[in-house]
């Protein structure tokens, strides 16, 4: 039987430091099979850490949120392309300019990266969005941001929970989405439009990022019990 567990969660890294890193992938053992690697973790451990992630079997999500020029997004993307990536982030702000030019990069390197587009930070609520983007409605950016992503080429998107009935009208039912702000119960935190495991894949998710409710737990492997519950494992 399919393992959801396994083949939906991608576990956020977001340890403080490589090797806090290593010895929380020691403790779950093989549960996780992705895993999401944010700017903290590759400023620190570069590329040798995402290399050595690889080399042991993991999928590994490099989430940059590249964001600049086309050319310079391009020029970046040429060293990661033969990094053996499962898939990096993009800011869907950027432009078609911009996210076409990482589609032409990794069909120039013959890469099998996955390229997903971001497309409101998951710390946003209607409020905060105003401040810094006055006179966009917040649910017509996210409807137009995924469907630019998936005209540019790309793979899929990495959107809230609550936004997948949002976009769901807007791209074709195989473009992925990848799922953070993920909570084993409604919290108050930083991630304003969280779910749970199970509310997120009855939305649609395809992947859901999932990394303080492991990260922080006394004991890992009982949350991660839980969470295949949710998903509807025995």
């Amino acid at each position: 039987m399919t393992n959801a567990f396994n083949e939906k969660i991608i576990l956020a890294l977001d340890t403080p430091s490589p090797k806090d890193a290593w010895h929380f992938l020691e403790i779950v053992g093989k549960e996780i099979k992705y895993v999401k690697v944010g700017h903290r973790l590759y400023f620190q451990g570069g590329s040798e850490f995402v290399s050595e992630l690889v080399k042991n079997g993991y999928n590994v999500f490099l989430d940059l949120k590249f964001h600049d020029i086309p050319n310079t997004v391009a020029m970046a993307l040429q060293p990661l392309m033969d990094a053996g990536l499962w898939s990096l982030t993009l800011h869907a702000a950027g432009g078609r300019a911009m996210l076409e030019a990482a589609v032409k990069e990794r069909e120039r390197s013959r890469a099998r990266t996955r390229l997903f587009g971001v497309t409101i930070l998951t710390s946003h609520s209607d409020e905060s969005w105003k401040e810094v983007n006055p006179g966009s409605s917040f649910q017509d950016t996210i409807t137009a941001r995924a469907e630019l992503c998936e005209k540019a080429g790309l793979d899929g998107l990495v959107c809230s929970p609550s936004d997948l009935n949002i976009i769901r009208s807007h791209v074709s039912s195989n473009f992925l989405k990848i799922v953070p702000g993920i909570r084993l119960e409604r919290s108050l935190d930083d991630q304003m439009r969280a779910q749970t495991p199970g509310e997120a894949v009855r939305a649609g998710a395809s992947y859901l990022v999932i990394g303080r409710p492991l990260l922080k737990a006394e004991n890992p492997l009982r949350v991660i019990k839980e969470i295949k519950s949710q998903l509807g494992e025995d």
